[in-house]
């Protein structure tokens, strides 16, 4: 099903910028009487299957939130698999990320705990893909909303910039990334309904999904309808609707 189908082909507007909190590969595995590492390897098609439903679907930015700064208090063996799992997958799917006109970024990478050579093949990434003029792919990874607003703060105050002088729009400028546009929908897959320290600022006025489908079972028919979902929504950014025939707004 592609988005409109449902309700007779009328298309709306699709979300410009869409992230995922991809939530749920550790209760799959256990669900499964199996270890944890398996729901995060499990994740991987999901990751690809995602990908293309967006881009397919005409969204422009996407981002998914693939390790936080929270993340490092996870046990040891646990985090050493993940860098190992996210640099094989950044590594096997790089030409196609590329030849699907994807741009590809990584938001955070600041902790030194990060493997230089998993660092290296995130660098290569970009630098690969810089050019490209299809979906901006965004990954979070050592990410915390807090840390880039705190991060912004510190900028603006080596600046110079008077505090008189700070408005919104100058304080995004300093975030990393800033010319990525405010996010429009989030989906957190399993249920659970936290923003998690996830891309604070930006999505302030975010539309939010919580689909109760673990993540490695989430498939592009799930991200489509929580599309589709979105385009029945009505966003009024703190206004009201305009008055139609006399009627009074709701």
């Amino acid at each position: 099903m592609t988005v409109g189908e449902a309700d007779g082909g009328a298309v709306g507007r699709v979300p410009r910028h869409v992230a995922c909190v991809m939530d749920g590969n550790g209760r799959w595995a256990a669900r499964r009487s199996l270890p944890r590492t398996s729901g995060h390897r499990a994740a991987e098609t999901t990751v690809i299957d995602v990908i293309e439903a967006a881009r397919t679907a005409g969204v422009t930015w996407l981002s998914l939130y693939a390790f936080s700064t929270e993340n490092w208090r996870r046990p040891g063996a646990e985090v050493d698999f993940l860098m190992r799992l996210v640099r094989r997958v950044v590594r096997k799917h790089a030409p196609l990320l590329h030849a699907r006109g994807i741009r590809c970024r990584f938001l955070g990478v600041a902790d030194p705990r990060i493997p230089p050579a998993l660092a290296q093949d995130f660098a290569d990434l970009m630098t690969l893909t810089e050019r490209n003029r299809g979906m901006t792919l965004t990954v979070a990874f050592d990410h915390g909303g807090r840390s880039d607003i705190v991060a912004a703060a510190r900028s603006l105050i080596r600046s110079g910039v008077p505090a008189e002088a700070v408005d919104e729009r100058c304080f995004a400028a300093h975030l990393p990334f800033p010319d990525t546009p405010d996010v429009d929908l989030v989906i957190r897959t399993s249920g659970e309904q936290r923003i998690s320290n996830f891309m604070l600022w930006q999505v302030a006025y975010a539309e939010w999904m919580f689909p109760p489908v673990l993540w490695p079972d989430f498939r592009a028919p799930h991200f489509l309808e929580c599309l589709h979902t979105y385009q029945q929504r009505d966003r009024r950014f703190g206004g009201v609707p305009p008055i139609v025939d006399g009627e009074r707004p709701a």
